[in-house]
């Protein structure tokens, strides 16, 4: 992959990149087509000496010679034809395995990447990129294979061996082939911007049909589908004008291609026939020009093709890798350690952030959480609470101050190594398209089956489970479409409760419950907060009541700090959130000493 801060690489340096572990295997398809267009070649020298000896008549010792001159060309046939499966063999194990490295090895980077990078961009159109960067490289081994080597590797056999019959002619072949080659790539060149735009647009469009069926819902609700086709039409014809500009490009070099190619045939046949005319030919001679001049016809006509290919398919990998192989904002410094396992304890000092474009989310903040403590954080929206959850995932880096786990500093250890110290329900509770026992076990894939039944039923789901087509084997769905999102989040609690985190992050882990469920899943979060460090935003103070501390943020600032008692006994947010949540149920404030 690219260097971490790096500029993504060309594609011709990244393909080798990724070329390199099965150089062998490439080399032996590569020298194996290049042995067999030498056989083809040889061939038609081989049948140019049959001829010159069958004209010279079936008596002497003419004779016996052809029939050792028919033998060498059928064995030279042969070899051809063999040699190429054996180059075709070799290709389905070294392109196919290089595709499919490389299709891992760009979802690996992706995968590093923070979720604000995901945040800006289609997943759709990512997806896309992967896999048409993978085809792209699977399709420019092809025509290297079999498109710009055999026909370059003929067109420059056939000079060679026409130079047995004139030097002069042969040297002139090659000067014009030469010539040739290089105005048509200098202006295959020009059009690599045409192809670039429509792998932009390809990709482009494959993110917005993703988007939109991901949302079909919504699309529904709204009577938006007659709307949603015109604006995918009109990306559509945005496509397909992208892809027309991109093929008659094409199309003009091959015309001219064709055009120069025609000329030179034409007059190195006519050159052997006044060779002929002249006595410095044999009437093999001829014969062997005549098939040289289609060799070279057909070699150059296959190798505008594959270069024209080539360009487009080198214009793809550029586009895909530009927006895939963007350095991690995020990523290990070169020094870090594994985070050392504690008790959970955290603190906070003096963090200041603000994201790109917009004010300042936390302000200086100072906070320390001791091991086992559980903390309610409230306050009204945008003061920073879903932030100081990302700051402690590492989604972000504070733009100044520390943040502490067990002493050890965030950006001083491993990410898999904080994150597996963290477990986490967030309020925007997605599944993945798999079955509810492998949502479940995410967060420890080594969960046997009674573990995960076990944590079911302390996060109050297991009869929701029971009543699914399949139980615990049913298929949830696109994020967890099929359940409800009171469901998805006891399954998302199901699955904390089987993490052996110290630290348990909860953001609104009950915002998507009515109050029936609410209750029943009450206990179950007195189960998953148990011996855990814990920090929950939330919205429902109710959540919050046997907390041991709850602070209140506003503006990125600690406003108020205490335990839900003191808080309520107190003029303050905490207790005018708890009189609008409780009817004016609360306790009243003290008198004045």
């Amino acid at each position: 992959m690219t260097a971490k801060g790096a500029a993504p690489l060309s594609p011709w340096r990244f393909l080798f990149r990724h070329v390199r572990p099965r150089l062998l295997g490439h080399l032996l398809v590569f020298a194996a087509v290049l042995a067999a267009v030498l056989c083809s070649i040889a061939a038609q020298f081989g049948l140019k000496q049959l001829i010159d000896l069958i004209a010279a008549g079936p008596g002497g010792p003419a004779a016996s010679a052809v029939w050792r001159a028919f033998a060498v060309l059928c064995l030279l046939i042969a070899a051809d034809n063999l040699l190429w499966r054996v180059a075709g063999y070799a290709a389905t194990h070294s392109f196919t395995a290089t595709a499919g490295r490389i299709r891992e090895a760009l979802f690996a980077h992706l995968l590093g990447h923070s979720p604000s990078f995901f945040a800006d961009r289609l997943p759709g159109a990512l997806a896309a990129r992967v896999s048409a960067t993978a085809v792209s490289a699977f399709g420019t081994g092809n025509v290297l294979a079999w498109g710009v080597l055999p026909p370059a590797a003929a067109a420059f056999g056939a000079i060679i061996v026409t130079a047995h019959v004139h030097l002069g002619l042969a040297a002139g072949l090659a000067g014009c082939a030469l010539c040739i080659g290089l105005v048509l790539f200098r202006m295959a060149r020009r059009t690599t911007p045409l192809h670039r735009l429509h792998a932009q647009r390809v990709a482009a469009l494959d993110g917005e049909m993703v988007d939109v069926v991901g949302n079909i819902a919504t699309v529904r609700a709204f009577g938006a589908a007659w709307r949603e086709q015109g604006r995918i039409g009109m990306a559509v014809e945005e496509e397909v004008a992208s892809h027309r500009r991109s093929l008659w490009s094409m199309e003009w070099l091959r015309l001219l291609h064709a055009g120069m190619t025609v000329i030179l045939v034409a007059a190195t046949l006519a050159a052997g026939l006044w060779l002929w005319q002249q006595g410095r030919a044999s009437v093999g001679d001829v014969a062997l020009l005549a098939t040289l001049s289609l060799t070279i016809l057909n070699a150059t006509r296959d190798l505008a093709v594959g270069l024209v290919e080539l360009t487009q398919l080198s214009a793809r990998l550029d586009e895909a890798l530009r927006a895939l192989l963007v350095p991690h904002a995020l990523r290990d410094r070169p020094d870090a350690k594994p985070l050392r396992p504690g008790a959970g304890s955290i603190r906070l000092e003096g963090v200041r952030f603000a994201y790109p474009g917009r004010g300042t989310v936390l302000d200086g903040l100072d906070l320390v959480v001791p091991a086992g403590q559980k903390l309610g954080i409230i306050g009204p929206s945008g003061c920073g609470k879903s932030t100081l959850l990302a700051l402690l995932q590492r989604f972000h880096e504070p733009d100044s101050g520390r943040i502490l786990i067990d002493g050890q500093e965030l950006g001083a250890v491993t990410l898999d190594s904080l994150h597996h110290a963290l477990a986490v329900v967030p309020q925007d509770t997605a599944m993945f398209h798999r079955s509810v026992a492998d949502n479940i076990r995410y967060g420890r894939p080594d969960a046997q089956m009674a573990e995960i039944r076990r944590a079911a039923a302390m996060a109050h789901c297991a009869d929701m489970i029971a009543d699914l087509p399949e139980g615990f084997d049913t298929v949830v769905g696109n994020r967890g479409v099929k359940l409800s999102g009171g469901q998805r989040q006891r399954l998302a609690i199901a699955r904390a409760l089987l993490s052996p985190a110290p630290v348990l992050l909860l953001d609104e882990a009950t915002s998507a419950l009515d109050s029936d469920s609410e209750r029943a899943v009450r206990d179950g979060l007195e189960e998953l907060i148990r011996d855990r460090t814990v920090i929950a935003v939330a919205h429902r103070l109710s959540t919050l009541q046997n907390f041991d501390r709850i602070i209140v943020l506003d503006r990125g600032r600690i406003v108020d700090d205490g335990t839900p008692s003191e808080l309520a006994l107190r003029h303050g947010p905490y207790r005018e959130m708890l009189q609008q949540q409780q009817g004016g149920l609360v306790p009243d404030l003290p008198e004045a000493a």
